[in-house]
């Protein structure tokens, strides 16, 4: 046995050169248009939602519930959002909705949706519309409730939704019929009585109207898709910002006991994070307005996966830049935060989707005074219980100035986007976002990033040391002695652990072997 010579150490890295340094490397997959301003949809903001299912990716925004062969990226269904409630049960006769929200549940196979609906001639009362699939099939059959989201009277706007195990749970910011903000509501709903074949409601659990001061703004119930949960944390921030403040709190309670009638909901706790503060409204290359871009609410779901939670907004630095935190699950801890800038753009509405190997993906807008409103997206890799993330990716760029005809100094962007991560392959992340596509209008982005391992050769002795990182799963090594045949066999020397790299030491010989790394 000898040592592999140097020219065939560099045939075998020939078959790597186009991997990315570092560990991962990240490829986009699918990346297409979904909805355009006055072409199938004629609503601004469309609050950008959607999911990922075993199949099919889901966009449901203001207007449009419209479904994609996640493979082919073809549109397979396109309905307006009233004709997907009127066939899931719901009568919408003389009111309109809002402020979509769609989730994927891969512990029992089905998808859930959420809106509010309103009389705009009367805001003292509204309703939550929640739908649940009958199947993982999202253009199949739904079955939805709708009830009084305050039995109070007030009037919930930009509802949220989340889920675990236990319960489906749904929040709301509330106001009196003069606009005024009163408060928050979270109601908690069995998630059991959600899966019969006729969902129901009856057994609902809400907190009645809350404080700002008490529980935070806009309350976040989190998704958790593992199949058992001992409690439902809900995170909110402290303040929207409109004071012009720095505030260093975000607010988290828990929901217990959520399977049956009677939940509970637990005193809130204080979280101290790094300040942050109001994102102010960034330029765009015209300079003729700026765009509204929302404000240090966490607009977007928060995840949890295992007993880490992950939430993102919006906040202002030198310009506007996006706040990321991870809180433990157990004890209320925040375990890391950071913020990810940039030296050029301005960055808002985000949202954050993780796996359970601790990959990370945070998607968002960006503009400046020399770049359209685009669509952008970071990776995070997790070592050693440290996530870091890598540079800035473009998923889509905008192409024109966007002002909302009539809209003043300011144009109204948002409200909010969406990230999830692949039921079948969580090394695959999907965002949809916003982009200006043509002046004036706004179009949606479906983007799939693919987050591969690269593989590391080194020579040692008369071996040769193969690494990959153990934070992407389901890949095989492979070897073979000729690039030119469809021969490849697995590599059947053991894997060991070092630090967070798999690694394989295989002896050095003729005749030249390559390797690859295979899901």
């Amino acid at each position: 046995m000898t040592h592999l010579s140097r020219a065939a150490l560099l045939a075998i890295f020939s078959l790597l050169w186009f991997k990315a340094s570092g560990a991962i490397s990240v490829q986009i997959g699918q990346n297409f248009t979904a909805s355009r301003l006055n072409t199938d949809i004629f609503e601004t903001p469309p609050d950008a939602d959607g999911t990922v299912g075993p199949a099919h990716f889901v966009q449901f925004i203001n207007g449009r519930f419209s479904v994609y062969d996640k493979i082919t990226g073809t549109n397979v269904q396109n309905i307006t959002d009233r004709t997907f409630w009127a066939a899931a049960g719901i009568d919408l006769s003389g009111l309109s909705i809002s402020d979509p929200r769609i989730i994927y549940d891969k512990s029992v196979g089905r998808w859930f949706a959420s809106q509010v609906d309103f009389d705009g001639n009367n805001l003292s009362s509204n309703r939550f519309l929640l739908a649940v699939s009958s199947t993982n099939d999202p253009t199949a059959t739904w079955n939805a409730v709708a009830f009084q989201a305050d039995p109070g009277g007030s009037f919930a706007d930009y509802p949220t939704l989340g889920l675990d195990a236990n319960g489906v749970y749904l929040g709301g910011n509330m106001f009196d019929p003069n606009e005024n903000l009163l408060g928050v509501l979270l109601t908690s709903i069995p998630k059991a009585d959600l899966l019969q074949a006729t969902p129901t409601a009856t057994n609902r659990s809400t907190t009645g109207l809350m404080t700002i001061m008490d529980r935070g703004f806009t309350l976040q119930p989190v998704v958790n898709l593992s199949p058992s949960s001992a409690a439902e944390n809900v995170i909110a921030v402290e303040s929207d910002g409109t004071d012009f403040q720095f505030h260093s709190i975000l607010k988290s309670f828990q929901v217990l006991n959520s399977a049956a009638a009677n939940a509970a909901f637990t005193p809130s706790t204080n979280l101290t994070v790094p300040q942050y503060f109001v994102a102010l409204d960034p330029p765009q290359p015209d300079g003729q307005s700026t765009l509204s871009d929302g404000d240090t609410r966490i607009g977007a779901i928060v995840r949890q996966v295992g007993d880490i939670i992950y939430a993102v907004h919006s906040t202002q630095g030198v310009r506007t830049a996006v706040r990321w935190y991870k809180i433990s699950a157990l004890d209320n801890t925040i375990l890391q935060s950071g913020t990810i800038s940039d030296t050029n753009l301005h960055l808002f509405y985000p949202s954050i989707a993780a796996n359970e190997s601790g990959l990370v993906v945070i998607a968002f807008n960006g503009c400046s005074t020399n770049t359209f409103v685009s669509s952008y997206a970071v990776v995070g890799e997790t070592i050693n219980g440290t996530t870091t993330f890598g540079n800035l990716m473009l998923l889509k760029a905008g192409v024109a100035n966007y002002e909302v005809p009539g809209g003043g100094a300011e144009s109204r962007w948002g409200d909010y986007s969406a990230t999830s991560v692949d039921p079948l392959n969580p090394n695959n992340f999907w965002t949809i976002q916003m982009f200006a596509s043509a002046n004036n209008v706004w179009s949606t982005q479906v983007t799939e990033l693919r987050i591969t391992p690269v593989l590391q050769i080194a020579s040692a002795a008369a071996n040769v040391v193969l690494s990959w990182p153990t934070n992407v799963t389901g890949f095989a090594l492979q070897s073979t002695t000729n690039l030119t045949s469809a021969l490849w066999t697995s590599v059947t020397n053991g894997v060991s652990i070092v630090g967070a790299q798999n690694t394989v030491t295989v002896a050095a010989g003729v005749p030249t072997q390559f390797f690859r790394l295979k899901e």
